[in-house]
């Protein structure tokens, strides 16, 4: 399969991705208010020239007064980009500003790009040298071998911040650290182990460098390129790097290397290493193929011949992979915490260690809702961290900065390490990924046929398109085909790109069963058969929940055209609740820092004290499947009964009645307000609270107050509210807001497609 047949989008879409709203991926946002004639007169002139004269006094201190102390300069000339090849500076930009973003998505770290439109190496030298005091470092990206050798060690040379080239160092850092985990499992040193490099570009010869500084003996090194193994004595196409790591083989191909081997490493093509030669490795073999975007050998090829072998590739959507992004962002985040001088080797193998020793760690709850529940272990499928471990923004740092202040390259030490972790755990959003997460567990798993009910709407229309498109499941539309097509058409889809499934429900072959079940359902509660047919036929939502109820589909979206409270009178006369479960909306609030989820908010307008209790117990069951810990408080305006009053009675009595019934297996406490839910040190005067922390889940008194607060805080811009979501029926339903846009009806979606397995995983 080609690279084009694997891509989840089409090129428009990536051009639109990069063109709107704004073009490109990053903005300069400021970080002081601009509002009055004072903030001017304090930003620019004539306040400004106070920390001119500072600075020029004393250079150290722009690291106080400018963003020079969290800024790097991402730098390349565009004569390597990803697989491309020299496509010039300019062409490079947009991936050096999506490795812009993924500083500051992953670590807060403000970065820009800079595409230098030279090839002589002395000229690029020359450009960084002279913009570099800007910086607190500079990350190289995107520059061919051997050239980017040379200019990261000059440039490291003349600058006094830390000069890193990803391509080398960051793969060699991610897969040492799986190196590490490997040999645990097999019972190895890396003092013992034979491994085999195919590969001597940047990358490879970076990764041969780091683990051979971590113990690999450098005479059971054996790197092999394009012309066969590179042996003392060679002379065809050799430099200076290859040089240093020839060695005294017999070898000359690469078969002949992999005898016996312990590890590959491959940093080279598709299909470079054969099932033969792995079958030749020693017992327990440790095969790494990062070769993008298809490895050397596949994880199914190598256990067809050695199921005792533990693989790596570059893959997501693979075991173990060897991500990039697991190491750049956290080694300049360290660097720039101490102003460290350079990033030494003495780091790269601290953070190496960190991915290590973290993989080895409890997988938190977090990583788990990214594997639709799945909690990971430590073992063959799992040596290296998940990008979307939320730990390794405080975990790996650390690691980073202590040795900077260990080899004296650290320039300001940071006098409590506890107090670091504590900062930088508060640093970045842990549920900013919350949809990402979502999204890649959805596409990891076994794909779902989700019906999309209003399937004549564009922007029902362009959901589906896109939730098929990008790997999430099968989409479903309901709807007449030569309208959805002609739709598909104006909002500029092809059909012929992505072949959507449509099903007219005036004409589709499973009408009589369709028909004779929800008479069956129907037949005493006032329906006629003729009348059972004209929902079938007319009613998409009650034909759209068939499918699902009958198994030809496996969840549903809705609600588009119509009142939620509409659309869930469709969808029970078709679907039952859950046994035990209570049919209830939950909104996900996203706040910097948190993530909230408030009941009910769409179902029960004013529930009774039982009616809550039911509430809660479906909210704590939904929150723990969703990967979090439920800790969950009772709203009201009062304080655990002052002042009382009729709502809050009510309130009271559901703890009351939960309190009776014990064995509940989550937290909860109420009634109170929001601030003492939320907040630890409004608690202070309430020292019998249960709750272990700030709670997760608030259960509200009413549908009035749920849906006000989550919108008010949805309107203000101060959260991003995903939802509500629909819970406690038998199948996996979810209603969109009325005119919901495309990304909301697609998150709706991929909803309904993450609810099937872990409703499976918890029956």
């Amino acid at each position: 399969m080609s690279d084009a047949e694997k891509r989840t989008f089409t090129d428009d879409e990536a051009l639109a991705f990069h063109k709107y709203p704004t073009p490109g991926k990053i903005a300069v946002v400021p970080t002081k208010p601009m509002a009055t004639q004072r903030d001017l007169s304090l930003a620019y002139s004539p306040g400004v020239a106070v920390p001119v004269l500072a600075i020029a006094d004393d250079p150290d201190l722009a690291y106080d007064y400018t963003s020079k102390g969290n800024l790097v300069a991402v730098v390349s000339n565009g004569t390597a980009i990803l697989g491309l090849g020299n496509l010039g500076a300019l062409a490079s930009k947009p991936v050096m500003e999506g490795k812009s973003v993924l500083f500051k998505r992953f670590a807060d770290v403000d970065s820009i790009d800079i595409e230098v439109s030279a090839t002589d190496p002395d000229e690029i030298i020359t450009v960084v040298k002279n913009i570099g005091v800007s910086f607190g470092g500079i990350n190289l990206e995107d520059i061919k071998s051997p050239e980017c050798f040379r200019i990261e060690t000059e440039l490291q040379e003349l600058l006094d911040i830390p000069v890193f080239h990803d391509d080398q160092h960051g793969t060699a850092i991610i897969s040492a650290a799986g190196l590490m985990n490997a040999c645990e499992i097999t019972g190895r040193k890396l003092a013992d182990i034979k491994l085999v490099l195919n590969g001597a570009g940047a990358a490879g010869i970076a990764s041969l460098e780091l683990v051979k500084a971590m113990g690999v003996k450098p005479e059971n090194c054996i790197a092999v390129d394009t012309k066969g193994v590179i042996w003392r004595g060679r002379t065809e196409s050799m430099n200076q790097w290859k040089s240093a790591h020839a060695v005294e083989t017999d070898a000359r191909t690469l078969a002949d290397a992999m005898k016996g081997a312990d590890v590959f490493f491959g940093l080279s093509v598709k299909g470079a290493l054969t099932q033969d030669m792995v079958s030749t490795m020693a017992p327990n073999p440790i095969i790494f193929a990062m070769a993008n975007p298809d490895p050397e050998i596949t994880p199914e090829e190598v256990h067809a011949v050695r199921p005792d072998a533990i693989v790596a590739t570059g893959r997501s959507d693979y075991a173990n992979q060897v991500n990039n992004v697991l190491g750049f962002p956290y080694i300049f985040r360290g660097a720039l915490d101490v102003r460290a001088r350079r990033v030494n080797m003495d780091m790269k193998i601290a953070c190496a260690h960190a991915l290590a020793a973290l993989a080895r760690e409890d997988v938190p709850d977090e990583v788990a809702a990214a594997y639709h529940g799945r909690h990971l272990r430590f073992g063959p499928e799992y040596i290296i961290p998940s990008p979307f471990d939320p730990r390794l923004i405080w975990y790996i740092p650390p690691f980073v900065a202590q040795a900077a202040m260990d080899t004296g390259v650290a320039r300001r030490p940071i006098p409590d390490m506890d107090a670091y972790r504590e900062s930088l755990a508060r640093r970045l959003d842990p549920t900013a990924g919350f949809l990402q997460k979502i999204s890649g567990a959805v596409q990891s798993a076994p794909a779902k046929r989700i019906v999309f009910a209003e399937g004549e709407e564009p922007s029902v229309i362009r959901a589906a398109y896109a939730f098929q498109s990008q790997g999430l499941g099968k989409a479903i539309l309901v709807g007449r085909e030569e309208l959805v097509q002609e739709n598909m058409r104006l909002a500029g889809l092809d059909p012929a790109d992505v072949e959507l499934e449509i099903i007219n429900a005036r004409v589709s072959r499973h009408n009589p069963e369709f028909l004779d079940f929800l008479y069956g359902r129907l037949s005493r509660k006032g329906y006629l058969k003729r009348d059972v047919q004209r929902l079938i036929n007319q009613d998409r939502n009650s034909f759209a929940a068939s499918m699902v109820a009958l198994g030809y589909g496996d969840g549903m979206v809705t609600g588009v055209t119509r009142s939620f409270d509409q659309a869930l009178d469709e969808v029970q006369r078709v679907i039952d609740p859950a046994p035990g479960g209570r049919v209830m909306g939950m909104s996900i609030v996203l706040a910097k820092g948190q993530t909230i989820f408030i009941a009910d908010t769409n179902v029960t307008e004013m529930p009774e004290a039982e009616e809550l209790v039911e509430i809660a117990c479906e909210a704590a069951r939904a929150v723990r499947r969703l990967g979090f810990t439920p800790r969950l408080a009772f709203m009201s305006y009062s304080s655990f009964g002052s002042p009382m009053g009729t709502r809050s009675a009510k309130v009271r009595e559901a703890v009351e009645l939960l309190d009776k019934r014990g064995g509940c297996d989550f937290e909860y406490e109420g009634e109170m307000p929001p601030e003492l839910a939320l907040d630890p040190h409004a608690r202070e005067n309430y020292p019998f609270m249960r709750l272990s922390g700030p709670a997760n889940v608030l259960i509200m008194p009413a549908i009035h107050s749920a849906s006000i607060s989550t919108k008010l805080l949805q309107s203000l811009g101060e959260a991003t509210v995903v939802g509500p979501l629909l819970l406690g029926l038998s199948k996996p339903v979810q209603i969109c807001p009325l005119s919901a846009s495309v990304s909301k009806i697609l998150n709706m979606a991929m909803m309904a497609a993450y609810e099937r397995p872990l409703a499976e995983a918890e029956g």
